[in-house]
This record gives structure tokens, C-alpha cells and sequence, in this order.
């Protein structure tokens, strides 16, 4: 997989000075050109993976993959514009399956509550072929021992020899653009739980590209998509969002 897009320049805002400082969109409702079925057109645009269950889960966890939706990756997509040189298109994202042929025109795909996911044969060999090409994955929004089972459980059959390594503090991709000094103050919205973050590294080698993000006991774009309605504290939705531009800028430069 080819590196598709082009960062002219990454903006020249840091961590700690006052421009760095955002409240987020206040509109309730989405806007009315926005659209999940955009073309191709090469610019960077958000991508959703819209994944099945085999019916185990019930009471709407089924198809818990739109949760947030459209509200979080259209506020993120506004962060970035504002403060970047990133062309990100902010008319419409994508939902794709983890089979669709699409997938690979694009370098990274965001999942919601994989806690309740459920792989086919053809979507594991697809998406093993995505990351092992370039792609970067990001998995959100699941907590629990039993969630966890499950999605590393989908995650041995995309990569058997995917081996899950705690990050701390000190890699690379918490300092990507914005410098976080405090990973563990970005909290579970609902609960307060206190976050871990694991990956998966290329060759499960934590000097390579990091292929997997995981933010494990979080919920990290409920922050997004409820930014400036005053829900959450100012500051923790600030650093949500330093999370998720950072996210953004690793897999498009690594």
C-alpha cells in the first residue's frame, strides 16, 4: 500500500500555547451536504469499518459499529482543518466492511466497540492484507474483561502472530504533533476508568510502524462528538482531541 496523501505542512500550533486551546463545534445536528458515501476524490477523509456479530450480543450491541456517528468524525475533521494544512474533507467520511476493495485507497480506518465484533473469513484475510500494507487501524470505545476477550480473540484471526504491547508515555505517537504529558488524565467519560493503550507493531517490533491502536477501558470521541455542549469538562475534551489529531497525523506519516 502506497502512501496516498500528501501533509503539506503540519500546522504550526504546539501543545502548550494558548492557539492550542479549542472548544469544539456546538451544532446539534449534522450538516446537510454531509454524506457517507463520498467519492474517492484523494484527499484525506475519515473512514468507519461497519462490522457484523454473529448474534451472541443483544439489546442494540449488535450493531454498536455507528455509534457517535457522524457527530465525532465530523468534529474531529474540523479540529484538523483548523489546525493543520491537511486537506481532510469535511462534506462527508466513509463506512466500508473490512472486505470492501475501497478500503485500500484509503491509509486509515477508525472501529467502534469491537468488544462486540464478529469477523468472517473473508474480512479477516482482507483486513490482515490492509495493515500489513500500510494500513493503520484504531479501535475505540470498549471496557472489560469480556469485551477485550472478544476482540483480541478477532484480532488473532487477522494476525496470528500479532502480539499486543502496552504503550506508555515514552512512544512516539503521543507526540506526534500535539505533546501529551499525561496519557492516563484522558479518563473514560462515563466511568472515570483510567485508560490503557496497547498496539501491534510491524514484525512485533516496537522500533517498526505501528499497525493496531487500541484505547482500551475508554471512550475517547464521546468527547468528540459532545464537544462544546458543555457534558464534559473543558480541558479533557481538549485533550481528547490532541489524542485523536495525533492518531490522525501517526498513520498518515509512519
Amino acid at each position: 500500500m502506497t502512501r496516498w496523501f500528501r501533509i503539506l505542512a503540519l500546522g504550526v500550533v504546539s501543545a502548550t500555547s494558548a492557539s492550542a486551546q479549542f472548544e469544539g463545534p456546538r451544532s446539534r445536528t449534522p450538516a446537510p451536504a454531509y454524506s457517507h458515501e463520498v467519492d474517492y476524490d484523494g484527499r484525506f477523509t475519515f473512514v468507519r469499518l461497519r462490522w457484523r456479530s454473529d448474534g451472541r450480543f443483544r439489546g442494540g450491541w449488535a450493531s454498536a459499529w455507528d455509534h457517535d456517528y457522524p457527530r465525532a468524525e465530523q468534529h474531529l475533521s474540523q479540529i484538523l482543518r483548523e489546525l493543520t494544512y491537511l486537506d481532510i474533507r469535511q462534506d462527508g467520511s466513509r463506512i466500508l466492511t473490512l472486505d470492501d476493495p475501497e478500503l485500500f485507497q484509503y491509509p486509515i480506518a477508525y472501529m467502534w466497540e469491537p468488544g462486540f465484533w464478529t469477523l468472517t473469513d473473508s474480512e479477516a484475510e482482507s483486513f490482515r492484507a490492509y495493515l500489513l500494507k500500510g494500513g493503520f487501524a484504531v479501535f475505540e470505545d470498549f471496557d472489560g474483561a469480556a469485551q477485550w476477550a472478544n476482540f483480541e480473540a478477532q484480532m488473532r484471526r487477522v494476525l496470528p502472530d500479532g502480539r499486543f504491547v502496552k504503550l506508555d508515555r515514552s512512544h512516539r505517537i503521543f507526540d506526534t504533533f500535539f505533546q501529551i504529558q499525561d496519557i492516563d488524565a484522558i479518563v473514560h467519560p462515563m466511568t472515570r476508568i483510567r485508560p490503557s493503550y496497547y498496539g501491534i507493531f510491524e514484525d512485533n517490533d516496537p522500533s517498526k510502524r505501528l499497525m493496531v491502536m487500541t484505547n482500551f477501558d475508554n471512550d475517547v470521541p464521546e468527547y468528540w462528538e459532545w464537544s462544546g455542549e458543555g457534558f464534559f469538562p473543558f480541558d479533557a475534551s481538549n485533550e481528547a482531541y490532541k489524542l485523536g489529531v495525533n492518531y490522525l497525523i501517526y498513520g498518515l506519516t509512519h
